[in-house]
């Protein structure tokens, strides 16, 4: 196979993929990996003191929103391995699922065919002191759907007359609705797509329709031109996340998305920790050793 042209160094490639590879790991553990170069281990510590910044923010975002019972919606969208996961568990990271969930919805089934379009989404709204990080969303329609012919013409021109008026619905109900688009390059997915071949613990997420959407690259490019020009409303504006680069793609994206909301500092009564009640009767019944795990580690 010719690779395309920023990628026919052999060398180079092998180190991005590695690169690719270490970056999927949590960012505590790549801090105690060995072997890093000196070069890099300032630029690195820098992202993690920054990361773990906006970390600290979105937990009181977490706190405003649980507390002023506000609703909010966040789409990430994107070409595939565009980074769309790895912001979103940045995100989630510290967070209450309990508060702050994620809605990553598979094809839908043959009964939720038959439905009105928007009616499975409909489902993972949030309610009254949520966040829902939608993983995909009805997007897939001016996307995947439309390049793939999973949608009729008449399907996908209503999803256009339709989309506007259901985005003015959900923002005049109390929803926040944030939109982001991940951009990346040509090259940069092909070089991604070739990390998750060659990885044992990406290979799952490389599916036969990844395979071909990079056949249908100008298809997926003027299906996106078309989403952003029909879709782009005061209610609901498109932000697009330049994300070639995912550290910076993680940083500036959570930084913007504190930017939409007016959070403030939910403050909090001192937590003291009770005595424990001990009741001089009670014994303690020992388990049974056949019942423990076996101690490997």
């Amino acid at each position: 196979m010719t690779l395309p042209s920023a990628l026919n160094d052999h060398d180079d490639l092998v180190r991005r993929i590695a690169s690719d590879l270490v970056d999927s790991y949590d960012e505590e553990i790549e801090l105690e990996l060995e072997g890093r170069h000196v070069a890099d281990r300032g630029e690195r510590q820098a992202y993690f003191r920054e990361l773990f910044r906006l970390q600290g923010e979105l937990v009181k975002l977490q706190d405003w929103v649980q507390h002023t019972r506000k609703k909010v919606v966040i789409l990430f969208e994107g070409r595939d391995a565009a980074g769309k996961g790895g912001v979103i568990k940045r995100i989630t990271q510290r967070l209450n699922p309990r508060v702050v969930r994620v809605a990553a919805l598979p094809a839908p089934n043959d009964r939720e065919r038959t439905q009105w379009y928007f009616q499975r989404y409909v489902a993972h709204l949030p309610a009254a002191g949520e966040m829902v990080l939608f993983d995909r969303s009805w997007y897939n329609r001016a996307g995947v759907e439309r390049v793939m012919d999973f949608c009729t013409d008449d399907e996908y021109e209503e999803f256009f007359r339709t989309v506007p008026e259901f985005e003015k619905m959900l923002v005049r109900s109390g929803i926040t609705l944030i939109k982001y688009w991940f951009s990346i390059t040509d090259d940069e997915q092909h070089l991604r797509f070739l990390g998750r071949i060659h990885d044992p613990l990406k290979q799952w997420k490389l599916s036969p329709m990844d395979l071909e959407s990079r056949v249908r690259w100008e298809a997926y490019t003027k299906a996106k031109e078309t989403m952003l020009e029909r879709t782009h409303i005061p209610e609901a504006p498109w932000w697009v996340v330049q994300a070639v680069d995912k550290k910076k793609a993680r940083l500036n994206c959570i930084a913007h998305l504190l930017d939409q909301l007016p959070y403030h500092e939910v403050p909090h009564a001192p937590v003291e920790l009770p005595a424990r009640e001990r009741n001089p009767e009670y014994l303690r019944q020992p388990v049974p050793a056949e019942m423990y795990v076996p101690q490997r580690y």
